[in-house]
């Protein structure tokens, strides 16, 4: 199955309303506080945002807030904000000492284009810009819901979400192993870590869309469990894609999670398995939003676009 050509057209729609916002957000003009913006590393950080990417994280929280009626340029910014932490995590993973790769969309990863010391910069700096945005009055006129976002992305993005679920990741590679060689994992292990690396920075942007909305604590804890359930089904995609797809199709090296002895629900259960895993997760997706009835009909295409996807 693809994606429908209205779900296809919403999301560019989004896509370019979302690179435009981040082309201001990345400015020449320095902000109140701020003394200068080095050109060196603002083109790096323009390089790691600009320019290519499927904007899934903020479609997620603008979609999530136009399911209770709210649409704004404050949202788009708060999608923003999730991106800049993306895209500074695709950064640093990008560096040869992490994942080295030299690709990204189709294009020169950070650290080929310009350094490794640039890179790292580049997604300090990326990161902390998201956190400027979600406190700016611009996002949000209520300081509360201000805090709540930058809380909500802090826990995802890290110790307890992204940056711990790396760390276990690199682990289960065999960095820091007695023997040097990849730890076995279970399959909640590998859950475990995915839910972490992967799927807090998708179920967070959906809890906050909800929070930005005013929704009930109800349905924000509702939109939680979908953006769970789509976070798996995002990285099994994924996973599936390293192990399918070509280089030229995915704009990155593939086949890269098998040559590191990766832990992956397909290494451990295979293809089939979790092809099948994916239905499910579409099914499951599909109830928990079954109580919104047809205002969440781009949400669940949304959900089968993740589970779906080619690249």
């Amino acid at each position: 199955m693809t994606a429908s050509p209205r779900f296809e057209t919403r999301l560019a729609i989004t896509a370019t309303a979302v690179e435009a916002m981040l082309g201001r957000i990345l400015g020449d003009a320095p902000l109140p506080g701020e003394t200068g913006r080095p050109e060196r590393l603002l083109a790096a950080m323009r390089h790691a945002v600009l320019g290519g990417g499927k904007r899934l994280r903020p479609f997620l929280l603008i979609e999530a807030t136009r399911l209770f009626g709210v649409e704004n340029d404050g949202v788009v910014r708060a999608g923003c904000a999730v991106e800049l932490v993306h895209c500074y995590s695709l950064a640093h993973d990008d560096l040869p000492q992490m994942d080295d790769d030299d690709l990204r969309r189709g294009r020169p990863t950070v650290h080929r284009a310009f350094d490794e010391a640039t890179a790292i910069l580049a997604g300090d700096a990326l990161q902390t810009l998201a956190f400027d945005v979600l406190a700016d009055p611009a996002t949000h006129a209520d300081p509360a819901v201000r805090a709540d976002l930058v809380l909500r992305l802090a826990r995802a993005s890290g110790l307890g979400g992204m940056v711990g679920g790396q760390v276990y990741d690199l682990a289960a590679e065999g960095r820091w192993s007695a023997d040097g060689r990849p730890l076995t994992l279970s399959d909640g292990e590998i859950r475990r870590l995915q839910a972490m690396k992967t799927g807090a920075l998708l179920r967070m942007p959906l809890e906050a869309g909800a929070v930005m909305a005013g929704a009930s604590g109800e349905d924000v804890a509702r939109l939680g469990r979908f953006g769970a359930i789509v976070g798996l089904a995002f990285q099994i995609a994924d996973d599936l894609l390293d192990v399918e797809a070509s280089p030229q199709a995915m704009g990155k090296a593939t086949g890269k999670d098998a040559a590191r002895g990766k832990g992956t629900l397909v290494a451990l259960h295979g293809v089939a398995a979790m092809r099948a895993e994916l239905a499910r997760l579409v099914e499951a997706a599909s109830t928990e939003l079954a109580p919104f009835g047809g205002r969440a009909e781009t949400l669940l295409a949304a959900a089968r676009f993740i589970a779906e996807r080619q690249s």
